[in-house]
């Protein structure tokens, strides 16, 4: 038995739910977003609260039961909250700003990279090795991020690069004479 898909998932304050046969809507401060379960699992809506059930004792039904409460209450905290990404740069010179739908950085190439920020996505730059980046689409918020940091991923013998705020860089030992 699931113990995460057999949770009741109530609605966050100033969220509004509907659902259709299999697609959840979920509306409310950040927007309105939407999902689309499989056949495997039913999905009730009691109130203001919903549960997921498996249709059956298939292995694929026990797998989508859980995976599918688990995408319904990201969607509730997604146009509730928001989700949030933070990555840090590192490097002399090394820096980015955001310039109209725009997010410019210098991370060492004879060239600034221009990224182009998605709809549904805000990225603030509060201090130029600093970029925030939030959204009501987990996915889209971490694929942004992930994007982002592929430009100059981390290296371990200086720690030069963009990174996640918090994320541990295991640093390697230079040459020696």
């Amino acid at each position: 038995m699931s113990r995460i898909g057999k949770l009741p998932i109530p609605a966050p304050k100033g969220v509004t739910w509907s659902v259709s046969g299999q697609t959840v809507e979920a509306k409310g401060p950040k927007g309105s977003r939407k999902f689309t379960a499989t056949d495997d699992v039913t999905i009730a809506l009691d109130g203001d609260v919903i549960t997921v059930r498996p249709r059956g004792e298939s292995k694929r039904a026990r797998q989508q039961w859980g995976m599918t409460r688990t995408q319904i209450a990201n969607l509730a905290k997604g146009v509730s909250e928001g989700f949030k990404k933070e990555l840090e740069i590192v490097g002399v010179g090394y820096r980015a700003a955001v310039q109209g739908k725009t997010l410019k950085l210098a991370l060492g190439y004879s060239h600034d990279v221009d990224y182009a920020i998605p709809e549904g996505v805000d990225i603030v730059c509060a201090k130029p090795t600093e970029i925030a980046i939030t959204g009501a689409d987990q996915q889209l918020v971490g694929q942004v991020a992930a994007e982002i940091r592929d430009w100059r991923r981390p290296e371990p013998y200086k720690g030069k690069g963009v990174k996640y705020k918090g994320e541990f860089i295991f640093r390697k030992e230079g040459k020696k004479k």
